[in-house]
């Protein structure tokens, strides 16, 4: 047999969920439980402090290295402080015991736990005492509306589908023969304001003061003349240019 095979049932080697700051109140409740057994608590440091902590100072209280060095140490009741630094050293611990194991572990470190399990082979049962588990955060409920992650084959599917679908050739788009929409009221003047509106005619209205000419729009006198009346289109210049005579030259007889 191994030194480190553990020899106790499944059902006494457990877990006890506790708080950091709760767990030498539930060594003591423990030990008051199983007065009768050769308890053995074993820690990774510091174990003068977690003597002095304990109520019954005739339990034995060991660290890690010491239980290690003494192979005939043995004890009918193990209880676990912490958790050690490695899984083969807790596999130490734990053969030591010939009935009862348990360990106290807090949240930080349950997440060591899993190197120990998997070198025993087994998950270890763990149990929560009241008024010592610390609090642990319930799993949020999956958002039924959250999607869930595509398989390959669904990945490949839908790209397929899109393949076909943008290769087949669309109807052409059929225009319907619904009226444009009308933007007269009732009536029969028109609401849109893009509409293009008339204009109203630029009238003369007079002069000012100073004697310049006043219009009803906004045009000026760059389409009046000063006098007020409008100017033409095409209006002809006032002077006319310089005349040219030019006199055709009879042909040189040959």
């Amino acid at each position: 047999m191994s030194a480190n095979e553990i020899t106790i049932k499944a059902g006494n080697h457990r877990i006890y969920q506790c708080q950091n700051d709760r767990k030498i109140a539930l060594i003591d409740k423990i030990i008051s439980e199983n007065e009768k057994l050769d308890i053995l608590v074993v820690c990774s440091t510091d174990v003068a402090a977690l003597r002095e902590s304990l109520e019954s100072k005739t339990v034995r209280v060991v660290e890690d290295r010491e239980l290690v060095k003494d192979k005939e140490m043995k004890c009918e009741f193990l209880i676990g402080y912490d958790m050690p630094i490695k899984a083969i050293v807790y596999m130490a611990r734990v053969s030591r015991a010939s009935q009862k194991a348990v360990m106290l572990l807090n949240e930080s470190e349950q997440r060591l736990l899993h190197s120990i399990e998997t070198l025993l082979g087994r998950a270890i049962k763990q149990e929560a005492l009241e008024g010592f588990m610390y609090a642990v955060e319930a799993k949020k409920e999956e958002d039924p509306k959250k999607r869930k992650p595509l398989t390959k084959a669904q990945i490949s599917e839908i790209a397929k589908k899109r393949h076909e679908d943008a290769t087949v050739d669309k109807p052409k788009k059929e225009y319907s023969d619904k009226p444009k929409r009308d933007f007269r009221d009732s009536k029969g003047s028109s609401d849109d304001r893009w509409a293009k509106k008339k204009k109203e005619e630029n009238k003369y209205l007079g002069k000012d003061e100073n004697g310049k000419a006043i219009f009803s729009g906004k045009s000026g006198d760059r389409n009046h003349r000063h006098d007020g009346t409008p100017r033409g289109k095409f209006d002809a210049p006032k002077a006319g240019g310089k005349r040219i005579n030019i006199k055709a030259r009879k042909p040189k007889d040959d």
